[in-house]
């Protein structure tokens, strides 16, 4: 089928050519929309969300988009993305009918729902392509305004490029930080507190970040007088329209979404002085249409006026645009009828091949799959069941690859006690069907390229013989310096960490080293810290972007869940965005500054690191091993340990930690402990007091919890000590529960066990403020020793009394 040519930003004194091939993908579009909808309804596929009614906006925002840019948009930008040509009409319906392969749906590889759309920045080895030749699209999330934050750091990017010299090499990504960012909205989604935090720190930041927000006037089915104040997000924000060139400051334009020559005049102009100046730009599209409606999951019949559907009808944008067209003479009633009608043959074409595409293997599959099991039904007789699920397999008309799968394992069972050679060739079938499916729906949750976290080649830390004790923090700011002096691409961005070097001042004098681009200071927003280093790493840059504060994390979980964890899953290896979040936690004083919030984080982030450091020198080595990765990761530090005293090792920038790899801080033969961060103390603690009982103590640290105990080192230590504490400060049935998970399950350590798995938490509810707050809600050295004791009093009542 014919694709789309990219479209070039032009004069808008557009040529007859011009206008006509813009009508002719308008219309191509809406007649996708429409085959789409009917496609659902005939369950071809599962849900539909749409993009008509937006035809003409996209079609000059596309005019406006030119090579090395980049798109944080919404799920109905069809329009958009084959205007860039970055999209075929037989990709959209292969994602609509969730096609798992890459190359026929290279957005998502049929993990992500229709209208999701993506380029992949990465070639097949997972390295990044020439993204400043390209046209970019991030990859699409589908909570209502998370493509905000990351469309922050998208064009922070190019103020990066542009502004410091040390990146100008880099032509790779950037030509001088002349790309723009382009993000896309709803009327609707502009309600969401994470818009107005983008639009602030935009404002600040000065960066060009270029909005379009598409105003059908409804979101769902609640009209924008419960939305947004008077009913206009142009109106509310126009304070942050800059008063005069070189102010501060955002542009705002409006224009009308059915009016195809202000559009295009409107994109251009606000297109140039956002690369120009690198000034943000909000573009408020008004009077827009939606003509089929929110989603195939309702009819908009339901929820909005006659009067109003009328005034749908009459303003839909292609209507309109056929009517300027034939008023300034561009075009005939026959031209225009011509290229409708072979738009609609189009999309026809394109459809049938789609579904073909994905249909006929799975077909091929079906059959492979029946050919074996009728050599079963052969050995059998036909006159039973394994006979009526096969000959159902046989004749279902459309058949998805669970029914193989599923018919296949059933007939497995029916098969069980026999001996043969047909079961052993369907046994083998199946294997060979679960590793594809593994492939075509599992893989890529984590990077598989060579520069994969797990892949980093461990580097010892040498220390001198001289070394002398210093505090913590001062082992994390040599270690950052020495990241720096290397990478010119690393830097650092977070509330208090420019001017006075964080609040616990390991970024301590880097900002007058490295300047203000490198070691910058931000506004209280944690959601769009994390999304300014999430754009910037998805453009080659290496972000840590800081969270205060382990408990402020919740601000931001939502984007590092939706975004950047699934970003390479979602893609399936098309993208990556390897972003450093530093935090601290754990024990401190108070409600809000003594949080481990654990299991909320294992349970959520999921595609990231997370890597729990008992000191700051094996925070160090894990700094050193990411900024040497292409992945992701939380990085907890303790809260306590900044003034503990450490050496400096030699080789401060340059020792690397493995990931999932516990280390055994002390050997014992009849308990082991397991534990992380700042627990390791008092565990260490606890087993001093329990070894002058004659307890013997083998303590383990984690060091990381994503991922786990890779070598499984601890099942080994229950080899040996037959018993096992699990001691952390989250809340009961947190992390402490993942990690016996993690040992008696997957590692099979139930089997080593001669005593019950404990469990070691905090209280259920936050800690109160005070020392006696933490002793009574996190466990101390005394729960730690009894708990243990407890467990060798059941075992060995004569030689270990009740205490109590």
């Amino acid at each position: 089928m014919p694709t789309a040519e990219p479209i070039v930003a032009a004069p808008a004194a557009l040529s007859k050519e011009d206008l006509l091939r813009d009508y002719r993908l308008g219309w191509e579009s809406r007649h996708a929309s429409l085959a789409g909808r009917k496609e659902v309804f005939m369950g071809k596929a599962k849900f539909g969300i749409f993009g008509d009614g937006k035809e003409l906006p996209q079609l000059a925002m596309a005019r406006a988009f030119q090579p090395g840019d980049f798109r944080s948009g919404y799920y109905r930008d069809q329009t958009f993305m084959v205007a860039a040509g970055e999209l075929t009409w037989q990709q959209y319906f292969a994602q609509l009918y969730a096609h798992p392969d890459a190359e026929a749906e290279p957005a998502t590889a049929g993990r992500a729902m229709n209208g999701h759309f993506a380029t992949r920045l990465l070639d097949e080895d997972g390295q990044f392509k020439n993204l400043a030749t390209l046209k970019n699209s991030s990859a699409d999330v589908s909570p209502t305004a998370s493509q905000m934050p990351r469309l922050v750091g998208l064009a922070y990017a190019s103020k990066l490029y542009r502004q410091n010299p040390e990146l100008h090499e880099l032509t790779q990504f950037s030509v001088n930080g002349n790309e723009i960012a382009f993000g896309t909205i709803g009327n609707a989604s502009t309600s969401e507190g994470m818009f107005f935090e983008a639009i602030n720190a935009a404002g600040v930041l000065q960066i060009p970040m270029l909005v379009s927000v598409w105003d059908d006037h409804y979101g769902i089915s609640v009209p924008a007088e419960y939305q947004t104040t008077k009913q206009s997000i142009s109106e509310i924000l126009a304070g942050f329209q800059r008063n005069a060139p070189g102010e501060q400051g955002f542009e705002i334009f409006v224009v009308k979404g059915w009016d195809y020559a202000a559009l295009v005049d409107t994109y251009l102009r606000a297109a140039e002085v956002c690369r120009r100046e690198h000034v943000p730009v909000l573009i408020h599209v008004t009077e827009v249409t939606q003509p089929q409606g929110h989603s195939t999951s309702g009819s908009h019949e339901r929820y909005k006026s006659k009067d109003r559907l009328g005034w749908e009808e009459e303003h839909d944008c292609l209507r309109k645009m056929r009517e300027w067209l034939l008023a300034e003479g561009h075009a005939t009633e026959d031209e225009l009828t011509q290229i409708e009608t072979e738009a609609k043959d189009v999309i026809k074409k394109a459809r049938v091949a789609a579904w073909d595409a994905f249909f006929n293997p799975i077909k091929q599959e079906r059959d492979e799959a029946v050919a074996l099991l009728e050599a079963l039904v052969a050995e059998t007789g036909e006159e039973n069941a394994l006979h009526d699920m096969v000959e159902h397999l046989r004749h279902n008309p459309t058949p998805i690859r669970a029914d193989i799968v599923r018919t296949v394992r059933r007939a497995l069972r029916f098969v069980r006690a026999k001996r043969s050679n047909a079961r052993q060739d369907l046994k083998d079938y199946l294997e060979q069907l679960l590793a594809e499916n593994a492939d075509r729906y599992n893989s890529y949750l984590y990077s598989q390229s060579e520069q994969a976290a797990l892949n980093i080649e461990e580097v010892k830390a040498e220390f001198s013989a001289d070394a002398a004790p210093v505090d913590g923090r001062e082992v994390l700011q040599a270690c950052f310096e020495a990241n720096f002096r290397r990478d010119p691409t690393i830097f650092a961005i977070g509330e208090d960490v420019g001017k006075i070097g964080d609040v616990n001042q390991a970024f301590a004098g880097l900002q007058e080293k490295f300047g203000e681009l490198r070691v910058t200071d931000t506004g209280i927003r944690e959601c769009t810290i994390v999304g300014q280093g999430i754009g910037a790493a998805l453009r080659g840059l290496r972000p840590i972007t800081e969270i205060q504060y382990l408990d402020y994390l919740l601000y931001a979980i939502q984007i590092l869940s939706d975004d950047v964890a699934c970003l390479q899953y979602r893609t399936k290896g098309g993208q990556k965005a390897p972003l450093i979040v530093r935090t601290r936690g754990h024990r401190l004083e108070g409600v809000w500054h003594s949080g481990s919030p654990m299991g909320m984080i294992l349970s959520s982030i999921r595609g990231m690191h997370v890597l729990v450091p008992r000191d700051m020198t094996q925070a160090a080595g894990f700094y050193n091993t990411l900024l040497r990765s292409d992945e992701p990761a939380i990085v907890i530090e303790c809260l306590n340990g900044y003034r503990l005293k450490e050496r400096i090792p030699q080789n401060v920038g340059e020792f690397t930690l493995p990931l999932g790899v516990p280390e055994v801080l002390q050997k014992g033969t009849d308990i082991t402990v397991v534990t992380y961060g700042s627990m390791c103390r008092i565990v260490m603690d606890a087993a001093r007091q329990l070894a002058e009982v004659g307890i013997s103590v083998e303590v383990i640290d984690v060091q990381t919890l994503l991922p786990f105990d890779v070598d499984h080192v601890i099942a080994d230590s229950l080899r040996k000590t037959s018993r096992v504490l699990f001691a952390d400060e989250d809340v009961p049935g947190g992390a402490t529960a993942f990690m016996l998970q993690h040992v008696l399950d997957e590692q099979q350590g139930y089997k080593f066990l001669d005593s019950q798995p404990r469990c070691l938490a905090a209280q259920p509810h936050r800690p109160p403020y005070g020392s006696d707050g933490d002793y009574f809600s996190k466990p101390n050295a005394e729960d730690v020793f009894d708990a243990v004791y407890e467990l060798l009093n059941e075992a060995e009542p004569k030689r270990f009394p009740a205490i109590y």
